[in-house]
Formats: structure tokens, C-alpha cells, sequence
């Protein structure tokens, strides 16, 4: 099997690391943190001109979907960058979410705003106690005369904050826990009955509890068919778990570079720390988890969108526990590497440390994709 890219594969690469290396350098990314906002609107309008907004769009609406490879290739520089806009989150997720359950007339309402980075749209799904189980939705949505209302809480919203656009999954029939009777609505930022409890995350990122109480909306909100939302929040959900892989692979690959170089400028005794063995073996290992992480986001990308459910799910989770495995162990590796200062915020390597333990826990972490990984192979 080939993973040689084609020419135009290349220059998107190229062309998002050269930008990224212009405009997102570290002391650049530290005062976009410092920012009230948490993140730079400026960069997200750059990736719009670039076309990276839309590369989950459908063609009729100005976009490039599918565009799977393109997709983890710009995951994999944002991820070496440590990014902190809304991609994965809007761009991928939000976006796949609309173009696979929206009808005709919210396609061309939202999506030609999306790739021109006018409207931030994300999924609001995870509540508490649900322990990434996709299917547990205890928020409700009752009819009310022509529209609905909703009502509950949804738990660590990534970037909600900077949405315009909310897409909330609510059960419209069945227990708590059954994959049938999920819808999704489409909820405006500043809806009467809309609550965000916003806070940084542990890696700088901005998100928000999101608390629905008495939500009225019309009709029109429902995004797809009423209950029948599982099987593309499913699909989703796994692109966007493929997606996070090539990042992570992009944020392993600094920090093992940003480890290497200070081994080589550190000294003990004399000389650099890199002439060590102890140490030789130790960044020899971190090295292998790299390039282990990097083959299993080449199989979460490969089934991404497949057909197969079974197998998606399986090839996803695969790559996600190992890539979980390798963001923990170069990750702590750096750190101790670097002694005291890799956990100052003047390096960027604690940067990178908190991404990767953030990536390890986001969409499901080890622990869940190895349970799932064993059930889809029954």
C-alpha cells in the first residue's frame, strides 16, 4: 500500500507550514493565549483565504469535502504549531456534522459562512457522567406548539466561546442511554435560555459548559431527522477522533525535536547531556512512539469515512490508544528531559506537554477506545 502524496497534497502542506511558521511562532501563539478571546480571528480569516475552512465543505458550497488526506495533513502542522483556533471543532466537526445531516437550505445558510470563516459552528454533545458514550443524552427536547424546547447541560464544549452557531444533541424519544431518539438542533449564540460557563483548558484552550434552560426554538433548528442523528454523530465523532490523531502525531514530532535540541545544548560535566546513554536510549524510545503514533494515524485516516462501521470504529480506536499511549509517554519523557524548566510556560516544550495530555482525553480517551477497540473485534 502506498501513502505517497499527490503534488497538490504537497503544496497544501507546504503552503500551511510556511504560513504557520510566518505567523504562529511561539512568542506569537503565547500573546494570542493572553488574548481575552483566547485565540486570534485574524489567523482564522488567513485559513479561510487559504481555503483550510472549507476543506470539509462540499464543492456546491465552495468547498473541497471530503478531502480526508487534506484534512490530517493541515491537523498535522496545526499540530506542530500548537494551534489553538477552532479546527477541529468548527472546521472538521461541525462542519462534517451540517454537510452529512443539514438539509438543502441550512447547507447554503451556514456552510459557504463557515469556509469563509464568517460562522463558527460545534458540536455540543459530551454531559457529565457520560464517560465518552456517545449515545448517552439525558438533554431533552420536548414539542412545543410548532418548535421545541430544550432543556439540560452539556459538559466541556470545545471553543463555545467563539461560536455563533451551537449544535446541540437533545433526545426526542427513548431511554438516556439508547442510540435512537437523538436529534441535533442548531442553536444561535445568545438564544434566551442560554447559558456559557466559560474557562481555559488545561492546554490554554477556550471552552464552556453550556447550560439549556427552557431553550425555545422553531422548527427549523432541527438539524436532520428527529431521533435519528446516532449513526453521522457516530461517523463524526470518528472523523474527528482521525483528525486528533494527525495532530497529536504533528505535536509529538515538536516535542521530540524540541527535546532532542536541548539535549545537544545542555551541558553536565562538561558535555551535552545527548552524549548520555542513559539518556540516548531514553530519546530512542520516544522516538520510536513518534513514528508508531504516525503509522496508526495513517490507519485512522485510511478508514475514516469507511462504510464499514465495524471497521472504522476499530481502525479509530486502534490508533487513538496508541496515540494516547505515545502522547503520555513522550510527553512525560520531555518533561523530565528538560528537568525544572519543562514545566515553565517560557518553554514551549510545556506547551506541547499539555496539548498532548489534553489529546490523550479528548473524544475518548485510552482507556475508553481500548474497551471499544475489544468489543468491535468481537
Amino acid at each position: 500500500m502506498h501513502f505517497d502524496l499527490t503534488d497538490e497534497q504537497r503544496a497544501l502542506s507546504d503552503m500551511v507550514a510556511r504560513f504557520l511558521a510566518q505567523e504562529y511562532a511561539f512568542e506569537a501563539r503565547k500573546k494570542i493565549l493572553r488574548s481575552t478571546e483566547g485565540w486570534s480571528r485574524d489567523t482564522w480569516a488567513k485559513m479561510a483565504e487559504m481555503g483550510l475552512l472549507g476543506l470539509q465543505v462540499p464543492e456546491e458550497q465552495g468547498g473541497m469535502a471530503p478531502a480526508v488526506v487534506e484534512t490530517l495533513l493541515t491537523m498535522g502542522a496545526l499540530g506542530k504549531a500548537l494551534v489553538v483556533e477552532p479546527y477541529l471543532s468548527s472546521a472538521v466537526m461541525g462542519t462534517a456534522l451540517i454537510r452529512h445531516l443539514a438539509s438543502d437550505s441550512q447547507k447554503r445558510e451556514w456552510l459557504p459562512a463557515m469556509a469563509a470563516g464568517e460562522l463558527i459552528a460545534v458540536p455540543a454533545h459530551g454531559e457529565a457522567g457520560a464517560r465518552h458514550e456517545l449515545s448517552r443524552v439525558s438533554t431533552s427536547a420536548v414539542r412545543k406548539g410548532a418548535g421545541w424546547v430544550l432543556s439540560g447541560r452539556k459538559a466541556v464544549v470545545l471553543h463555545a466561546p467563539a461560536a455563533g452557531l451551537l449544535l446541540v444533541t437533545a433526545r426526542t424519544s427513548g431511554p438516556d442511554d439508547a442510540e435512537e431518539g437523538i436529534s441535533v438542533f442548531a442553536v444561535p449564540a445568545g438564544t434566551s435560555g442560554v447559558e456559557l460557563v466559560a474557562y481555559p483548558t488545561i492546554d490554554g484552550q477556550r471552552a464552556a459548559d453550556v447550560i439549556l434552560d427552557g431553550v425555545e426554538v422553531p422548527a427549523a433548528s432541527l438539524v436532520g431527522p428527529e431521533g435519528g442523528a446516532f449513526p453521522v454523530l457516530s461517523a463524526t465523532f470518528d472523523l474527528g477522533v482521525a483528525a486528533l490523531c494527525a495532530e497529536a502525531v504533528g505535536v509529538l514530532q515538536t516535542t521530540l525535536d524540541a527535546t532532542l535540541e536541548y539535549t545537544r545544548t545542555r551541558k553536565q560535566f562538561g558535555v551535552p547531556i545527548a552524549r548520555f546513554q542513559a539518556l540516548q536510549h531514553r530519546m530512542a524510545d520516544m522516538l520510536i512512539h513518534v513514528e508508531q503514533a504516525r503509522s496508526m494515524s495513517y490507519l485512522a485516516a485510511m478508514h475514516a469515512i469507511s462504510g464499514d462501521v465495524r471497521e472504522r470504529r476499530r481502525s479509530v480506536s486502534a490508533a487513538k490508544v496508541t496515540i494516547g499511549n505515545a502522547c503520555r509517554f513522550v510527553g512525560q519523557q520531555a518533561v523530565q528531559l528538560h528537568g525544572g524548566m519543562g514545566v515553565t510556560d517560557e518553554m514551549a516544550v510545556s506547551h506541547a506537554f499539555k496539548r498532548l495530555l489534553a489529546i490523550e482525553l479528548s473524544l475518548g480517551d485510552t482507556e475508553h477506545h481500548l474497551e471499544r477497540f475489544i468489543m468491535e473485534s468481537k
